[in-house]
């Protein structure tokens, strides 16, 4: 078995009342490609937030390589070990450049990380995603989806080892989406990363990832490969068959 970079342990996500993530336990290793699936509330991106240390878990523990408890530490811990992500809305810095945007991911990890195989300047991330042409423009003067890519380059300048990725499809053309499947399966096999995807479109992510997990009101219900997940009674019926059934 690969290294073990990320764990969490039985975690458990709270806000007043409300159980965001209950008791979810995973591990990623080295150069997985995992998807998470799940119905709207299911609490993937509360999971990733939590994983990433943008909330802090109300229980449990998040383990990174080596072992290193980060558990409630703030996101700049997970960045300086090798954690980076995207957010559903990207976050750009709209007044600068693009150079400068990925520049800014390279510092908030810190100089000591590695570069990220063949990926060691502002200029090749940029290439990589196919806005190398475009490294002088403002960040706010690119389309959407170009903002997308470049949120995806802001993460890859922290060098990490574990990408994840929160919905980097939504309000893509089917063109772009395939596009970016491919760039996302490329950062795996061409550059070694490990890479965590969440999608809304299930369709588009059964057919690029290797492993899934599923959550449903907080809870994981299923995790195994594509053609497991799809013929899992709970997961059909989380999904009231209709994706399932599309994607089997």
């Amino acid at each position: 078995m690969s290294e073990l970079l990320l764990e969490a342990g039985e975690l458990t996500v709270r806000f007043g009342g409300l159980t965001a993530v209950d008791a979810v336990s995973a591990r990623l290793h080295a150069r997985e490609l995992v998807g998470i699936i799940g119905p709207n509330g299911a609490g993937k991106t509360t999971f990733f937030n939590a994983i990433s240390g943008v909330v802090a878990p109300t229980s449990g523990r998040l383990l990174v390589a080596g072992g290193v408890d980060l558990t409630g530490r703030g996101p700049h811990r997970y960045a300086a070990h090798g954690i980076a992500r995207t957010f559903q809305t990207p976050r750009v810095m709209a007044d600068m450049t693009l150079t400068d945007n990925v520049r800014f991911g390279m510092q908030f990890a810190g100089r000591h990380r590695a570069p990220v195989a063949g990926l060691r300047t502002e200029r090749e991330i940029l290439d990589l995603l196919g806005l190398g042409a475009l490294a002088g423009r403002l960040a706010a003067d690119v389309t959407p989806s170009q903002q997308r890519l470049l949120e995806i380059g802001m993460a890859l300048g922290t060098r990490p080892r574990v990408l994840l990725l929160d919905e980097v499809a939504a309000g893509l053309t089917e063109a772009e989406v395939d596009a970016m499947a491919r760039r996302i399966r490329a950062l795996r096999d061409d550059h070694g990363l490990a890479v965590v995807w969440i999608e809304h479109a299930v369709t588009t992510l059964l057919k690029y990832v290797e492993r899934v997990l599923v959550l449903h009101q907080g809870r994981k219900i299923a995790d195994g490969t594509p053609a497991e997940v799809v013929r899992n009674p709970e997961v059909v019926e989380a999904y009231l068959g209709d994706e399932m059934e599309a994607a089997s």
